[in-house]
């Protein structure tokens, strides 16, 4: 009597079954972190972000850190200016990346300094901190997302509400406090240029005893914040 073949074909092999359960998982993964993402962004259109997660580091790492959430329309118009001056005078003309930066920063041979506004408060706001390549991705990747949900003065004000200013003072309202004792409403422009003089490095320049580098900075952030209202440049996130 003949053998009867089998026509069940063999399954998957182990290694194989394996790596697409991993694809998968990643899959999922990236698709979960993605949806989050883009609820978050809606989301912060008109509520805050939550404590970021620098914020929790230094408040696990100081025993807690001074932080109030304030509303641009309660903050000094100026203060907006100083920084768009200081950081990113083409805020109003870009999507997210300045490009002409960029070239320039590329023709110089550097590594860095055409980060916008809009790349520092992704950063802040929902990545780490750190100049990993990871994490550069993901910035760039992400803003433009946030260039299209978000007005620019709402950018400014989520920028200017998590920024770090000193050692444990985050955000506008602890910063004028800190440094100056009165509210952020009530900030001149020298003072506005003074916080925006210290950026990006809070922890070794200080507002409130500038060193002579601070003192020159803040001399040409005031010109370039006075600059950016003449020439309509501060336009997209004035009233």
């Amino acid at each position: 009597m003949a053998r009867k073949t089998s026509t069940k074909k063999p399954g998957p092999k182990p290694a194989r079954r394996g790596l697409r359960i991993v694809r998968e998982g990643l899959a999922w993964c990236v698709l979960v972190s993605v949806l989050a993402f883009l609820t978050a962004s809606l989301v912060h259109r008109a509520l805050p972000p939550s404590p970021t997660f620098y914020m929790k580091q230094e408040a696990r790492r100081l025993g807690g850190i001074d932080h109030e959430w304030v509303p641009i329309a309660d903050v000094a118009p100026v203060m907006a200016r100083a920084v768009v001056a200081a950081e990113d005078a083409n805020f109003c003309l870009h999507w997210g990346f300045d490009m002409r930066a960029i070239r320039s920063v590329i023709e110089r041979g550097e590594t860095r300094g055409a980060s916008t506004l809009s790349q520092q408060t992704v950063k802040n706001a929902y990545l780490w901190q750190g100049r990993t390549w990871v994490r550069k991705a993901l910035e760039a990747l992400m803003t433009p997302v946030i260039e299209a949900m978000w007005s620019k003065r709402r950018i400014i004000e989520v920028y200017l509400n998590i920024a770090e200013f000193d050692e444990g003072i985050f955000g506008i309202d602890a910063a004028a406090h800190h440094y100056f004792g009165v509210s952020p409403s009530d900030l001149s422009a020298r003072q506005a240029a003074r916080l925006a003089a210290i950026l990006p490095n809070p922890k070794e320049r200080s507002a409130s005893k500038p060193s002579n580098f601070v003192r020159e900075r803040t001399a040409s952030i005031m010109d370039g914040a006075a600059t950016i209202r003449r020439d309509g440049r501060s336009a997209c996130f004035e009233d």
